[in-house]
C-alpha cells in the first residue's frame, strides 16, 4: 500500500509527537509504570508501619528494667554502633519478629532524643 505524498508530514509529525509526549511525560510529567508504582506503594507502607511502631518502641525502652544502662550504651555510641546498639537492646524488634528493624531502630532513635535535640 503507498500513501500520497501530502501525508507524510502528518504521519512523521504523529509518530514524533507521540514519542515526545510520552518522554516528556515519564521524565517531567510523573507519570509511572506499573512496577515502579508497586514499588513506591510498599515504600510507603513500610514507612508508615515504622512510624506506628514508634511508641511500642519507646514504650518498650521505658518498661524495660535496664534501661538506664542501656541507654548510657546508646548516648556513648555514635553513627552507625548507635543503629548497632539500639538493634541490640532489642526495643526496636516488631512484635512477632525475631530480628530488630533498622528503620524502626532509626525512628526510635530519634524518639529518645538523646542528644538533647
Amino acid at each position: 500500500m503507498t500513501f500520497p505524498n501530502w501525508m507524510k508530514p502528518g504521519i512523521y509529525g504523529v509518530l514524533i509527537g507521540a514519542f515526545s509526549v510520552s518522554i516528556l511525560g515519564f521524565n517531567w510529567g510523573g507519570w509511572t509504570t506499573g512496577g515502579n508504582a508497586q514499588k513506591m506503594a510498599e515504600n510507603f507502607a513500610a514507612d508508615e508501619v515504622t512510624l506506628a511502631m514508634v511508641p511500642v518502641c519507646l514504650n518498650r525502652s521505658e518498661a524495660d528494667t535496664e534501661r538506664s544502662a542501656k541507654l548510657a550504651v546508646l548516648k556513648d555510641s555514635a553513627g552507625y554502633t548507635r543503629r548497632k546498639a539500639m538493634m541490640d537492646t532489642g526495643w526496636a524488634t516488631l512484635p512477632g519478629t525475631d530480628a530488630p528493624n533498622r528503620d524502626l531502630a532509626d525512628a526510635c532513635l530519634a524518639g529518645l532524643e538523646l542528644d538533647g535535640s
